[in-house]
């Protein structure tokens, strides 16, 4: 409940607790005993008040030790002000005035997210007023209205928690959404800087290749193997890339070796402070790498963020090459005990 609501709350719950209290003491026959009718008047007033206004660490909820003083006032205050009177006048307008306001009590509990101690107060309401005046002429007199009062606010709590949960909601949709189309933005403009990379590495060589009708050159060769193998490694791991790698993937495959990259979302998930770190380290083992085949494969694995084999090429297949280079670059930041990462 925002604070403008719940100021005008307040207001109109201090307001009708002062109105019930003012009727209490318009008094059109003196009681047999004022002071104990006094005493009941400023016990109501009191209570709740406080209720309205008591603060509470788990915010608009009632104390729960507040709500069973509630329910003992609910209870006293009828027979305090029947007491006060003779019999013959305990159904005057003025000697019943604990009826709406006890209910007024309930409602305030309710609202104060005490549902349970509401309805006690309600029910304490009920059976002392029945005690003292009868249950017919309690409900003839007020009751029913209390109890109408006590259901509609309990009504209304639970549609304004309702609204509460649904505005949240649709909150936390928008949130989603935002954070979507923020990831299809950058997505969209991902993918046009892969294009114009695409366009500034295949472009020249295409073009090349149109104009000498497919009779290439030994050097255009080469261009066109390194641009092939450039626009793969885009395609494939692009989140791995960033400059200091891909010249040390071209001058892997300049020295004749056969790199491969396979980004299988290694990286997700980590920061991009952590990103840049990885392709750094990346790059200085590619730099040194010796092997005639490399495989740089980013697999999604809770411990290791990237790793990189070399092998030999020296066996008549795959399964008889050696392995020459294994490095794991990890997720996390490795700090040694000297405190350097």
């Amino acid at each position: 409940m925002n604070r403008s609501v719940r100021s005008v709350a307040t207001s109109l719950a201090v307001g009708f607790a002062v109105y019930f209290a003012a009727r209490a003491v318009w008094w059109t026959v003196q009681p047999t005993a004022p002071l104990l009718m006094v005493a009941a008047i400023l016990l109501y007033l009191v209570v709740v008040v406080t209720t309205v206004l008591l603060e509470a660490p788990t915010g608009p909820q009632l104390p729960r030790w507040w709500g069973v003083v509630a329910v003992v006032v609910a209870a006293v205050i009828p027979v305090m002000a029947s007491e006060s009177l003779s019999h013959a006048h305990r159904t005057a307008p003025f000697a019943t005035w604990y009826i709406g306001a006890l209910g007024l009590l309930a409602v305030v509990c309710i609202v104060r997210r005490r549902a349970i101690a509401g309805w006690l107060v309600l029910a304490a309401l009920t059976v002392s007023s029945a005690a003292c005046i009868g249950p017919l002429v309690a409900l003839e007199l007020g009751l029913v209205g209390s109890m109408m009062w006590t259901v509609v606010a309990q009504l209304l709590v639970l549609f304004w928690d309702r609204a509460v949960h649904d505005t949240e909601h649709l909150a936390d949709i928008q949130q989603a959404v935002s954070a979507w189309h923020a990831t299809q933005l950058v997505r969209q403009r991902e993918r046009r800087v892969r294009v114009k990379y695409a366009l500034a590495v295949a472009g020249p060589v295409l073009t090349r290749t149109v104009a000498a009708r497919g009779l290439l050159t030994d050097d255009d060769r080469l261009e066109a193997r390194l641009a092939e193998g450039r626009l793969r490694d885009e395609l494939r791991g692009a989140s791995l890339l960033n400059d200091a790698v891909r010249e040390a993937i071209q001058q892997a495959r300049l020295r004749g070796a056969a790199v491969t990259v396979f980004d299988e979302g290694g990286l997700d998930e980590l920061d991009e402070d952590r990103r840049a770190e990885i392709r750094d380290e990346l790059a200085r083992v590619l730099t040194s790498a010796e092997a005639g085949r490399v495989i740089i494969r980013a697999a999604r694995d809770p411990q290791t963020a990237v790793t990189v084999v070399g092998r030999s090429g020296s066996g008549d297949s795959s399964d008889e090459d050696s392995v020459g280079l294994w490095h794991e670059i990890p997720r996390e930041r490795v700090t040694d005990p000297a405190g350097d990462s």
